[in-house]
């Protein structure tokens, strides 16, 4: 885990076995056409506060605080993390500890402010090799597919703009996909899927060769979508040239922070109140 970077969590290996997507570039990053996330992404999972994809509402790609120092001490058996945002009048906080062989991350959001404020909040969990191979299966507790307006590269496999039950997205040349079904890189796709409708917060990626399951367990109720970035060895333009990863990240929101409060999705907190929930991370053997 970095202080220094946004408390960024950079590697979690299970049994000798690397989880997290590690990217295969040097930083700082080029191509990253002014975001300051894109330009030291070097794969791991990061906080997204307090907004969540394009820049809104003044707040930068991705939030700020994935890239702010934050002030970590030892509290036991646990770690106690915390940073204030420069933008926002909020604080949050995150206590990590390992309980029955999970990671457990409890977090607060409190507003330091005189007026309430709003923000969005998401993890950028994103799993690859040597964990995340040809023939995992990604099994979500969702009813919803939702696909971007536009294609971000050709090699985009899904049809844009769709909104398809879940698991059979729409593919752009004819016919469906099962999105279970997690592909190599020699499919040479990038898709970024949204995934929504939740009837559960337990989201899973087993991979059968090696007899291994990862799960994260969140809050369906606070973080009601589920973004699965699909770099599926088609990522062919900077800044994401060459990677092969399976996103599974827990959004309150598909919308930026401005777009999040004008539909109302947006969480608003008083002055003084405070926001808190958790989640878990676990590995195991199914052999």
């Amino acid at each position: 885990m970095l202080p220094e970077k946004g408390a960024e969590i950079g590697s979690l290996k299970a049994h000798g076995v690397e989880l997290l997507f590690q990217a295969p570039w040097e930083l700082p990053r080029e191509g990253s056409g002014g975001h300051r996330f894109l330009e030291q992404y070097a794969g791991g999972w990061q906080e997204l506060f307090p907004n969540c994809g394009d820049p809104s509402a003044g707040i930068p790609f991705h939030g700020e605080v994935a890239l702010l120092p934050w002030d970590c001490v030892r509290d036991g058996d646990a770690l106690r993390c915390s940073v204030r945002s420069e933008l926002t009048p909020f604080r949050l906080e995150r206590i990590m500890r390992v309980e029955d062989g999970r990671l457990v991350l409890d977090e607060t959001v409190t507003n330091d402010g005189d007026a309430a404020a709003h923000f969005v909040w998401g993890h950028h969990l994103v799993l690859g090799p040597p964990f995340l191979e040809a023939g995992c299966v990604l099994d979500a507790p969702v009813r919803t597919i939702v696909t971007i307006p536009e294609t971000w590269e050709d090699t985009a496999r899904l049809e844009p703009g769709q909104r398809s039950a879940w698991p059979n997205a729409r593919l752009r040349g004819g016919g469906t996909v099962d999105l279970r079904e997690v592909p190599g890189p020699e499919a040479e796709s990038h898709d970024d899927v949204y995934l929504t409708d939740l009837e559960g917060g337990l989201v899973s990626v087993t991979n059968p060769r090696l007899g291994m399951r990862f799960s994260l367990a969140f809050d369906h109720q606070v973080f009601r979508w589920l973004i699965a970035w699909q770099p599926y060895g088609g990522a062919k333009e900077l800044p994401l040239t060459g990677a092969y990863a399976l996103g599974v990240e827990p959004w309150v929101s598909q919308l930026p922070l401005g777009e999040a409060i004008a539909a109302g999705e947006a969480i608003e907190l008083g002055a003084g109140a405070f926001f808190s929930t958790s989640l878990s991370v676990e590995a195991e053997w199914l052999r």
